[in-house]
């Protein structure tokens, strides 16, 4: 099975990324909003949603949000976090709507996951499918040119009693995490697999979905994209207007 069916919905990834709180979601959340300046209230599809911490900050902005994610798990946990929220177990490579969001956002790096080729541009396809005409389109992804040139081989974290172990390499293009859970002597592991996407690869798969890029920002602050600099890429994309 996918690692990422079965990583996502465990109680070790939450602790492991717990980090990414809900001030983090607000900055981001808050960040998009500023930028687009729609309407008070807009329509937003939440792609690989997780368990609805950008949802949440959605719906406090005024916005109706639907969210999908591949986990049950996690659609489990962000209907009883973010009541206000509709959620949806759903891969985000198949099409969900058709013309029925103001705003797309798939945020976190939540492409590179698939092996087969063609996978990531049949989920950019099924979000532009999913925006109305004039729509945006919000995707952040990590500066894979940075995260490679960084990478750290090896560092051990501790949350609420947990010991991760983490080794990352990069084989035939992706990066590869190896996580080590150790609990009261007793270990388990799990991997992530990403593509290294880089800008110009990323950017070729939002024009190959029929979108058109207005903007490349850093994030959660919008300052310019730097190539040598910027830890995210944000790309800022519309459907044509009909």
């Amino acid at each position: 099975m996918a690692w990422y069916r079965t990583w996502f919905g465990t109680s070790y990834y939450k602790l492991l990324y717990g980090h990414r709180d809900q001030d983090d979601a607000h900055a981001w959340v808050r960040m998009i909003l500023e930028k687009l300046k729609p309407a008070l209230v807009v329509d937003v599809l939440d792609m690989a949603c997780g368990r609805g911490r950008h949802a949440r900050c959605f719906i406090e902005e005024g916005c109706n949000v639907t969210g999908i994610d591949i986990s049950p798990e996690s659609i489990a946990d962000a209907r009883k976090a973010v009541p206000g929220g509709a959620f949806v177990v759903h891969d985000i490579r198949e099409p969900f709507a058709s013309e029925r969001f103001d705003l797309v956002v798939c945020l976190f790096t939540s492409l590179g996951y698939f092996e087969a080729p063609g996978d990531d541009q049949r989920a950019l396809v099924a979000a532009a499918t999913a925006l109305r005409p004039g729509g945006w389109f919000v995707l952040d992804f990590m500066n894979s040119a940075i995260v490679v040139r960084d990478l750290v081989g090896e560092e051990c974290v501790e949350s609420a009693g947990v010991r991760f172990t983490i080794s990352r390499s990069m084989e035939h293009g992706r990066i590869v995490k190896r996580i080590a859970a150790e609990h009261h002597g007793e270990v388990q592991r799990f991997e992530e697999r990403v593509t290294a996407l880089m800008p110009a690869q990323l950017e070729a798969l939002v024009v190959g979905a029929g979108l058109v890029i207005r903007d490349r920002t850093d994030g959660p602050v919008p300052a310019p994209f730097d190539n040598v600099h910027s830890k995210r890429l944000v790309i800022w994309a519309q459907r044509p207007a009909a």
